[in-house]
């Protein structure tokens, strides 16, 4: 049955106050005013005749086709919900034997960026009490942002808890506080970490979504719903939040001097365990010359002439500690 089928339309079982008044001027043989209102003629109060003119009758008469119209659709509806549900009771019983192990809590590899799009997509739209979402690399792609602020926002909408936690790097990236500006309005929790360990999505602490590390990041992904894996992964996300700086105020775009720091001693700390600047920019998401200017500037505090020495430098001196001597 279509959707604007006027028997289930709900403003159009309404009658009006000018339908009233029309029908009671029928009833008591006063010529009406105007054209009859539409509201009368859908509920079968009035009907035109032959001749032309119109006849009120009497409302229960009326109600008997007009009730059994509706309790026919709702019973249709009824129906194609029952439908529905076995439907999909039965694609459960398939995916969950679709996995080699008997295991009753699977982990399913998805392909294809698009796939894994859709997939995440429909794991939010289901999400009703928590998301959790940690997203390394720096800011983000506009499109992406995009799609993401519709289901976002749409989940906050339902009363969803929404917390997540970028790299520090994001504060300086427009496109993200755009987003996170009206994620933070609608009462979404935005933290900044100077690394994040990877990208993890958990909706409901029932479904979790992570890259595969063996393959490329956008082209796989794993969907987890082992429920013990599920509450490992919650608990690593608990520990960055809690070690995460809220980000609340995001019109300025410029990292505070205690932030710059954190990310300073991060690229310093890859930069020391022997990781190039190529390799330092993809983990902390910034550009490479970024990163070659951190390392200029710690070139010059600590008076190295090689990347070796100052790497040596470095450790000496203790700077890479959790609370660095204000002197070289």
């Amino acid at each position: 049955m279509s959707d604007t089928d006027p028997s289930t339309d709900v403003r159009g079982n309404a009658i009006c106050p000018e339908g009233l008044q029309y029908f009671a001027d029928l009833l008591q043989g006063r010529a009406p005013s105007g054209p009859c209102p539409r509201c009368l003629l859908d509920l079968g109060l009035v009907r035109r005749l032959p001749d032309g003119t119109l006849a009120a009758i009497p409302p229960r008469l009326a109600a008997g086709a007009h009730t059994e119209r509706l309790e026919r659709a709702i019973e249709e509806r009824r129906k194609a919900l029952a439908a529905v549900r076995t439907s999909i009771s039965l694609a459960q019983e398939v995916y969950l034997d679709s996995y080699r192990n008997g295991d009753a809590h699977p982990v399913r590899t998805v392909h294809g960026a698009g796939t894994i799009g859709a997939t995440v997509s429909a794991a939010v739209g289901s999400c009703q009490e928590e998301l959790l979402t940690a997203q390394p690399g720096g800011g983000r792609p506009q499109e992406v942002l995009d799609a993401a602020l519709v289901n976002d926002l749409a989940a906050l909408g339902r009363g969803v808890r929404q917390r997540t936690v970028y790299q520090h790097t994001v504060r300086s990236d427009q496109p993200t506080l755009a987003y996170v500006e009206q994620i933070s309005r609608a009462g979404g929790e935005v933290r900044t970490l100077d690394e994040v360990f990877d990208r993890l999505i958990v909706c409901d602490r029932r479904i979790a979504f992570v890259p595969d590390p063996g393959a490329e990041r956008s082209e796989v992904a794993l969907a987890i719903e082992h429920p013990g894996v599920v509450r490992y992964l919650v608990g690593l996300f608990e520990h960055a939040w809690q070690r995460a700086s809220p980000l609340r105020d995001v019109s300025g775009g410029r990292l505070p001097a205690a932030l710059t720091d954190d990310i300073r001693r991060t690229i310093l700390r890859h930069m020391v365990n022997g990781h190039t600047d190529e390799a330092i920019a993809a983990r902390v998401g910034m550009s490479t010359r970024s990163v070659a200017h951190h390392m200029r500037w710690a070139a010059d505090r600590f008076g190295s002439r090689s990347r070796a020495q100052l790497a040596y430098l470095i450790a000496r001196s203790g700077f890479l500690d959790d609370h660095p001597p204000t002197e070289v």
